[in-house]
């Protein structure tokens, strides 16, 4: 008796039962449901989500005009203005990939992402333009892309390179330009470039199937409901900031442009513009939670904040909930999209402590609704490590929210997916309610006379000295130990204490051996996206 799948006989996929994901069409639904909401608010300068539609197929038009396809990147040196967030949608809209640049790069990083890019058109913000202008020369001989200049009426100062300005490009464009969406949604959509501390950035290529999931995974964990006000705290290069600007139009909110990260800045947009939701790195919490008090008044809405980075110290979460804002914690990687993991709440602990909430909080947590597989497990053998809080392993993911790969990096993007697995670097417990907790990056972890000392721990402890506004703790060669903590630390203005009395706090408050035996003080070296550089510091504590 033969047998077959009756599900298999003639049910194929067409035109009425199937299309490519693609996150464009969320920008597409937001102008056809909801023309006149406001997509974009700009200085308090509006455009609603039916203009927004327009810009940016005006922008993909004027691309096209240019020769700009599948296959060819269109760069961006912008901060978080209206440009930038219509480049989401009308760079993709052309057929072609956009590559948001880093806006903290030196001269010499940028002219390798525009070469390794093989960039054919480059937007330049005015306050980037004399670091491109540099790199640009460096460049030499190899192809030069055609420079379009972003003239914000909003800041003054930089000059202009390009040929014409972002408003007058758009312009060339035409209205009814018959942009189609991909063929197939694993074509690329985005390029990003990881921050490369040893070595050239590696380009990270997205497709359009995982940014369409991860802007709706993004809402679902967030519950971000309809019509959020989104503020940009986190920069839009940064994993096209968490793919945010493809879930702002998902749920037909309102994109709020913030160039410059500046704690006033910040609590007037949520006061003025009432922006209910914004990310950003522990350190912008931190800053937030620093301010005076006067800046903090006046806030009568829920805010709902998403932090990720080096795990947030509990004591930061805690100070942002007793402010009344309410607190995600997430994890992710530039190849994951930004978010994949996140810290699930349970109603049940709300009745908790707010330290004993803070602690939880600081976990990095379980998966994204469309993160397909987590585990942690041992590099080598692949064996999950047991669910115990103790032993350590390897953060590893699978799924729609892993890159394509490296672009023309073949022999990294192997060794990233070894065993079919993303490898993340990150080592992690893994807890008994299936929670993971980030012990240290795998390079991080300080190994003092064959103890391993997590250096997140000591910072943990650290944070929570009254003294300490910023801590970062990273191995020192010893001579007796093989390795000791050595603690980098920034202090509260105003305050002072000593390197014994930090030391001292540390031991009344974790295992001795695992305090710091110096302590150093003064600002830390910091990252675009404000994560403490800690090779910058290692170097530093071998040298001292």
């Amino acid at each position: 008796m033969s047998h077959y799948n009756i599900y298999n006989l003639g049910l194929d996929r067409n035109a009425a039962n199937f299309a490519a994901l693609t996150p464009l069409s969320y920008l597409q639904r937001a102008a056809s449901v909801y023309p006149n909401y406001v997509a974009q608010n700009h200085h308090g300068q509006e455009r609603t989500w039916k203009e927004t539609y327009q810009r940016c197929v005006r922008l993909a038009s004027a691309l096209n005009k240019l020769g700009v396809g599948k296959g060819t990147t269109v760069s961006f040196v912008a901060p978080n203005i209206s440009p930038l967030f219509e480049a989401h949608f009308g760079v993709p809209m052309s057929g072609a990939v956009l590559n948001a640049i880093n806006t903290r790069l030196d001269a010499e990083a940028v002219s390798f992402i525009l070469q390794h890019a093989e960039t054919k058109v480059l937007f330049v913000d005015r306050e980037f333009s004399e670091v491109v202008s540099r790199a640009l020369k460096l460049m030499g001989s190899a192809p030069r892309p055609k420079v379009i200049d972003i003239d914000d009426p909003f800041y003054e100062g930089g000059e202009l390179l390009g040929e014409m300005d972002y408003e007058a490009f758009l312009a060339t464009g035409d209205d009814d330009f018959a942009w189609e969406g991909p063929q197939d949604e694993w074509d690329a959509i985005t390029l990003n470039y990881t921050s490369g501390t040893t070595g050239n950035p590696k380009g990270v290529v997205y497709h359009h199937r995982g940014a369409y999931l991860n802007a709706a995974s993004n809402i679902i964990s967030w519950d971000m409901g309809h019509h959020p006000v989104y503020l940009w705290t986190l920069p839009m290069f940064h994993c096209n900031g968490w793919c945010f600007p493809w879930s702002v139009a998902a749920a037909a909110g309102t994109s709020v442009s913030l160039r410059h990260v500046r704690v006033d800045e910040i609590y007037k947009s949520i006061k003025e513009y009432k922006a209910n939701h914004f990310c950003g790195a522990p350190i912008v919490l931190n800053m937030l939670n620093n301010a005076d008090d006067s800046m903090k008044a006046g806030i009568e809405h829920e805010v709902k904040v998403m932090t990720a980075g080096a795990a947030p110290p509990a004591s930061v979460i805690e100070g942002m909930e007793s402010m009344g804002f309410k607190v995600t914690h997430v994890y992710g990687l530039t190849e994951t999209y930004g978010p994949c993991v996140l810290c699930e709440w349970h109603s049940e602990w709300d009745e908790k402590p707010i330290s004993e909430r803070a602690r939880l909080k600081a976990r990095q947590g379980v998966k994204a609704p469309m993160q397909e597989g987590l585990m942690v497990a041992h590099p080598e053998t692949m064996e999950p490590v047991p669910q115990d809080g103790k032993t350590m392993g390897e953060i590893m993911m699978r799924g729609n929210l892993v890159m394509k790969g490296y672009l023309k990096n073949p022999h990294t993007t192997e060794e990233a997916f070894r065993g079919g697995w993303f490898h993340s670097g990150d080592l992690a417990v893994w807890h008994p309610d299936g929670y993971v907790e980030i012990k240290d990056r795998s390079k991080d972890i300080i190994i003092s006379g064959g103890e391993n000392i997590s250096s997140i721990e000591v910072e943990d402890v650290l944070y929570r000295h009254p003294a300490v506004s910023e801590a970062a703790v990273v191995a020192r060669p010893d001579e007796k130990w093989g390795e000791t903590p050595c603690a980098f630390v920034n202090l509260r203005p105003g305050t002072s204490v000593t390197e014994a009395e930090i030391i001292q706090f540390c031991r009344d408050n974790m295992a001795h051996f695992k305090a710091p035996k110096t302590v150093i003080f003064g600002e830390l070296p910091k990252t675009s996206t404000g994560k403490i550089q800690k090779f910058m510091l290692r170097d530093q504590a071998k040298s001292l």
